[in-house]
């Protein structure tokens, strides 16, 4: 066995980062905690994508702590779809993860992904809010959106996936970085453009069931807006056409 190959991680969970000061440091220990156990050899590489609190200065914080906590940060907001990008191209290991950093989707989740991922050796997997089996605690009205869109994919794409947005989402490294390397969309609607591209590149995907319990408050509420819904709807059209 090669040295870089011996050095190579088995686990990076990439964690795209908005304005999180306030959670964001106790969040990637809960994350740590929750992945340490069966990830042996793991990073965690937060994308500080822009953000106008102190975001930066809690990861680095948190790096003090622990140095398998990496960050990747610049000054202006650029979209979650380019900070995932970002923080995926930059992983070295087995497996790349990415997870949205106010663990609405908690991290233990991807244990069971790694095992469901290696036994019918597709190449990605992803969560699902559709799956008959995920347990989420989402409004009727958030359900019947991430229905309507599913649709709207579905005959786009012919993609047979039935959720495409949820944040928590597990690859084989090796075979989604080139995907990622074509990638355009830097909102988002980045999740469909690379599903749409690894469909067509041959790689498998399959669905597994999550566990979701929002936890922003009514202050917090979701940063999804009807406004950002629009452009994903024309994203989606754009891919479309590029794909």
């Amino acid at each position: 066995m090669t040295e870089s190959k011996r050095s190579r991680k088995y686990l990076t969970v990439v964690m795209p980062a908005y304005n999180e000061e306030n959670i964001i440091y106790d969040n990637l220990f809960t994350v740590v905690a929750d992945i340490e156990g069966f990830a042996g050899n793991y990073e965690i590489i937060v994308v500080n994508d822009g953000s106008s609190d102190s975001t930066r200065e809690e990861v680095l914080r948190a790096r003090k702590e622990n140095p398998r906590i990496k960050l990747i940060s610049y000054k202006k907001n650029k979209g979650k779809g380019y900070a995932v990008r970002k923080g995926v191209l930059a992983a070295d290991s087995e497996f790349t993860a990415f997870l949205d950093s106010d663990l609405d989707l908690p991290a233990y989740q991807l244990e069971g992904f790694l095992n469901k991922l290696k036994e019918s050796g597709a190449d990605i997997a992803i969560g699902s809010k559709l799956h008959k089996s995920s347990n989420i605690e989402y409004s009727a009205a958030r359900r019947l959106m991430s229905y309507v869109y599913y649709m709207m994919v579905k005959t786009l794409f012919r993609l047979n996936v039935k959720d495409t947005q949820t944040g928590l989402k597990l690859f084989r490294t090796e075979k989604i970085q080139p995907v990622f390397e074509e990638a355009v969309i830097n909102r988002f609607s980045f999740d469909i453009e690379i599903l749409a591209r690894a469909n067509k590149a041959g790689l498998r995907i399959i669905e597994l069931p999550v566990i979701i319990k929002p936890k922003r408050s009514s202050v917090r509420k979701s940063k999804i807006s009807v406004r950002q819904i629009l452009i994903m709807i024309i994203d989606t059209i754009k891919i479309r056409l590029s794909i």
